[in-house]
């Protein structure tokens, strides 16, 4: 009896000690877990991963590049033999670009800021000769971005090349780079008009092609200093040192190079750290040759996009039910091996990605977190850590950062009160007859007509990049342009407008068939400078744009009656737009605590239509009655009854009936309308 009960009491205590088992692989893992996840947000983690995209660089380097790039340094031996200091006179530069366009080179890059005036004479010696190159010659000038550090923030500030070189037919573009935090340089460049990126599509254009140029996130060097074609600045000047057409259909890039920084002055040495410095090599790299690499990559596509991190989360997860049964079902030394062979696995797609497909994919995270799982496992039992990897597995399938989350991360700045003066495109609009219609529905139901409406409208202002200021009754307030940078802010917000009219049509046709009367929506657009920000209390506020140019597209709404219009945008807005926005010129109004006229447009897609009110509003203003009649005629023949035209008809009428020397406003009041 007695060994009955001890065996009993034995089997009772195994499914304890799994449970028990289970609860320290649990903890294990965690902590596991824990810790690769806390190292991969550290600096040191990512100094590993730029290692080993230094490695990789080093090793997959060609050293050599398939675009006719030749580099004319201004090195030492320039310095000795012309004996000049820097800067160089502007007439040598000019006299440089002289035997460039004569001897036909497809495009010359100058990585040099020509910020400041010289002496007259030099200046206009360069001026010339950028002047004489345009013809047959692209010039692209160096432009870079200063930080000025104060006492509340750190302000950017653009320095230009002279306008007058710029206007003699030069293109500028940023030369910065952005070093990463060991001060190797490896990511390209965010500005959208880089240097080397205005070369190549220039030299594109040169060759008569189209500029089919390759986006990258990764700057893929082509090998170390010296693997571009070299030469010194003085060989170029000089007759004899290099053979007659030298320079025929190559791209000619000329910049500060020196061995050390202190060849020259640190503020002219133009030095880089390049990744070659981690594997032995040469750590500087001059920036006229980091260039001349951004070039090659955007030319041929060598440089490297970034692999999503959501791949790499993806393979760490496919690795771990590998991992768990290997530690289950094989001995711990066979667990260890496969474990060891995945890691190297890992290492070898990492290469063949960058060699093959120029994909950058740091294998850092995976690896890790297998050797993590690994450790975990055999010291607790790999069948608690499978358990833990499902746990894992279905945590971050079921993360998803909110996007409100994502964009207050990336810009903390507009949790403050506060706001900042932009130029954007502000839009109202509203709904005409709306209250003959709530009239006649209930409360219920005016409140489901309008979100219907809200619903519609929304989703178009946020897939043209707009910004919902508010809803006001029945009207939408939105802006393009902010929070985030639009250059194409009025194009979008014109886009909208139509859309949204093209979308009410569903809404007027379902009360339509309710009984119901017809809606109508009018749109006002403005284009103009406001301050953009969180306005309120500490307690409440809201991201909103506040000046005159919001008042300006609140009235023109309104003048959407005068007009029979569903949409009126304004000069500001219209002047931004490109060709293929067909828009109607309608008249000159002033809005009410203004005196300056605006002349107000709406998207018109009939030619004539276009030509004959542009040509009515002409002769209107050069006080031509006769011919505003006749054009305007044109339009009411096209359109029987347009409003807009009749109303000028009748202006033109009063203005004709005036007595000589009668004052005379050829723009109308917007109150009067």
């Amino acid at each position: 009896m007695s060994w009955m009960r001890a065996t009993a009491s034995d089997s009772a205590a195994v499914p304890h000690a799994r449970q028990r088992q289970r609860w320290l692989s649990l903890a294990a893992g965690a902590l596991a877990l824990l810790l690769v996840l806390a190292a991969s947000v550290s600096r040191p983690w990512h100094a590993l991963e730029f290692k080993t995209f230094d490695v990789l660089t080093a090793l997959a380097a060609p050293h050599h590049t398939a675009v006719p790039v030749v580099i004319l340094a201004i090195d030492e031996p320039t310095f000795q033999e012309l004996q000049q200091t820097w800067p160089f006179p502007r007439s040598m530069h000019a006299a440089l670009l002289e035997r460039l366009r004569t001897e036909g080179a497809l495009a010359v890059g100058l990585d040099v800021v020509f910020a400041d005036p010289s002496t007259e004479a030099e200046d206009a010696a360069l001026d010339r000769a950028i002047a004489q190159a345009g013809r047959g010659l692209p010039v692209v000038l160096a432009s870079a971005r200063e930080k000025i550090d104060s006492a509340n923030a750190a302000l950017w500030t653009e320095i230009q090349p002279l306008q007058r070189f710029l206007d003699a037919g030069a293109d500028a573009g940023d030369a910065g780079v952005e070093p990463d935090d060991d001060f190797v340089v490896r990511r390209a460049p965010a500005a959208r008009e880089g240097f080397a990126l205005r070369l190549a599509q220039r030299a594109a254009e040169a060759r008569g092609q189209a500029p089919a140029l390759h986006p990258f996130d990764w700057i893929g060097y082509r090998g170390p200093r010296g693997t571009f074609d070299t030469r010194s600045y003085y060989q170029a000047l000089e007759p004899g040192l290099l053979p007659a057409g030298f320079f025929k259909g190559k791209i000619v890039l000329v910049g500060r190079s020196a061995r050390t920084a202190t060849e020259l002055s640190h503020s002219q040495a133009d030095l880089f750290n390049s990744p070659f410095g981690t594997v032995g090599g040469e750590r500087l790299f001059p920036g006229v040759e980091l260039q001349a690499t951004l070039l090659d990559n955007h030319l041929t596509g060598g440089g490297l996009r970034s692999v999503s991190d959501v791949w790499t989360l993806a393979i760490t997860m496919l690795l771990l039910p590998v991992l768990l049964w290997a530690n289950r079902r094989l001995h711990p030394a066979g667990a260890g091996a496969l474990t060891a062979a995945l890691v190297v696995a890992m290492g070898a797609v990492s290469w063949w990605l960058f060699v093959s497909l120029r994909l950058w994919w740091p294998p850092l995270l995976p690896a890790v977190g297998a050797v993590a799982v690994y450790g975990a496992a055999a010291l607790v039992g790999y069948a608690i850590v499978r358990q833990r990897a499902r746990q894992t597995r279905a945590m971050f399938a079921q993360y998803v950062p909110p996007a409100v989350v994502s964009r207050l991360i990336a810009q903390p700045e507009l949790m403050r009160l506060g706001g900042e003066a932009r130029e954007v495109t502000l839009m109202f609009t509203d709904l005409a007859n709306f209250t003959t219609l709530s009239e006649q529905l209930s409360a219920e139901q005016t409140v489901e007509v309008l979100t219907g409406y809200f619903n519609a409208m929304t989703p178009i202002v946020h897939a043209t990049g707009g910004t919902v200021d508010k809803f006001i009754g029945d009207a939408v307030m939105a802006f393009w342009g902010a929070p985030l940078d639009d250059p194409r802010h009025a194009e979008h917000a014109v886009a909208a407008a139509i859309a949204m009219q093209q979308a009410m049509a569903a809404l007027v046709a379902d009360l339509q068939a309710r009984g119901l009367p017809p809606i109508h929506m009018r749109i006002g657009l403005h284009t103009g400078r406001v301050v953009v920000g969180n306005v309120g209390s500490d307690q409440r506020f809201s991201y909103t744009a506040i000046g005159d140019a919001v008042n300006l597209a609140a009235r023109l709404e309104g003048a959407n009656k005068a007009f029979a219009t569903g949409i009126l945008l304004s000069e500001a807005t219209a002047a931004q737009l490109p060709p293929t926005v067909a828009l109607r010129a309608l008249d000159d109004v002033i809005v009410k605590g203004k005196t300056e006229p605006v002349r107000v447009f709406t998207p018109c897609d009939d030619a004539l239509v276009r030509e004959a009110s542009s040509a009515a509003l002409a002769a209107f203003h050069a006080r031509d009655w006769h011919g505003a009649e006749a054009q305007l005629a044109r339009v009411l023949k096209r359109l029987p009854g347009d409003l807009g035209a009749t109303r000028l008809m009748a202006r033109v009428d009063e203005a004709r009936a005036l007595p000589p020397g009668a004052p005379w406003q050829p723009a109308v009041a917007l109150d009067k309308l």
